[in-house]
């Protein structure tokens, strides 16, 4: 083998591994198909309560008149009346997706949205008679998501009831260039089984897909693209070609100096 054809086959792996390491726009760009007029909003799309959520719960009256009577429904929360701040203590939703609440007694609220709960708690004390015209307020304490990647990983506290996939991916900074965007997957427990399900964000099918919205305790994973591997290995993969062009031309140089037999 001579020279020439060394550096020509050392040009020809050099070229496939550059090319392979290139990342095209359209591979990363977000929401490629997005129409210039724009998409409707979703609005039925809301976080519900699951089993080992922990939920605060105010209950306050709408005349201002009956403190005594909500006391014993705001025994989780501190003096109410004066400091309707108050962090309190949570309801923490059992395994069968019930929370015992007080004087109501065990409630079921699993698969409820927030307001879904404030309305049937709201509902219990006025048909009951306890107290008219209640006003109640249902918070989540506990809604958190989780990201694994390839540098790590992390904890996303949010701070309100709603949060969607893309939210997530922009409170953790977004995704790298050799993030694969057809393979993040969202990881829930539905009806008591671990299910993983795949987003791309390159697609504004993501809008209209059950796991957009993200429940409590969702973890969302990642991939790289498998030519990461090259391009975090380049100086390796070229040390090594550099290595073999060498020896291929110290050998070539030490048969030259042997003597051909005729």
């Amino acid at each position: 083998m001579n020279k020439r054809k060394i550096v020509l086959y050392s040009a020809l792996v050099l070229l496939a591994i550059v090319t392979s390491s290139c990342v095209t726009q359209k591979k990363v760009r977000y929401l490629q198909d997005m129409p210039i007029e724009g998409m409707p909003l979703n609005e039925a799309l809301e976080a519900t309560v699951a089993p080992y959520d922990e939920l605060r719960i105010y209950v306050l009256s709408n005349t201002g008149k009956d403190d005594e009577l909500i006391k014993p429904f705001n025994a989780l929360n501190g003096n109410m009346t004066q400091n309707p701040a108050n962090q309190g203590l949570g309801y923490l939703v059992d395994v069968n997706g019930n929370i015992q609440f007080p004087v109501l007694g065990e409630l079921h609220v699993e698969g409820l949205t927030r307001l879904q709960v404030q309305d049937t708690i709201s509902s219990h004390l006025e048909r009951n008679g306890y107290i008219k015209n209640p006003l109640v307020m249902v918070r989540f304490m506990n809604f958190k998501v989780f990201l694994l990647n390839s540098s790590g990983g992390g904890v996303l506290n949010i701070t309100n009831e709603r949060c969607t996939f893309l939210e997530a991916l922009a409170m953790a900074g977004g995704l790298d260039w050799y993030t694969r965007r057809d393979r993040i997957g969202v990881m829930r427990e539905v009806d008591g089984k671990r299910v993983i399900h795949y987003l791309d964000p390159r697609s504004t099918a993501i809008f209209d897909d059950d796991f957009f919205v993200l429940q409590q305790n969702d973890i969302i994973f990642t991939e790289e693209m498998s030519y990461k591997f090259f391009s975090n290995n380049l100086n390796t993969v070229l040390a090594l070609l550099s290595s073999f062009t060498s020896l291929v031309a110290v050998y070539t140089l030490i048969r030259s100096f042997i003597p051909k037999n005729d």
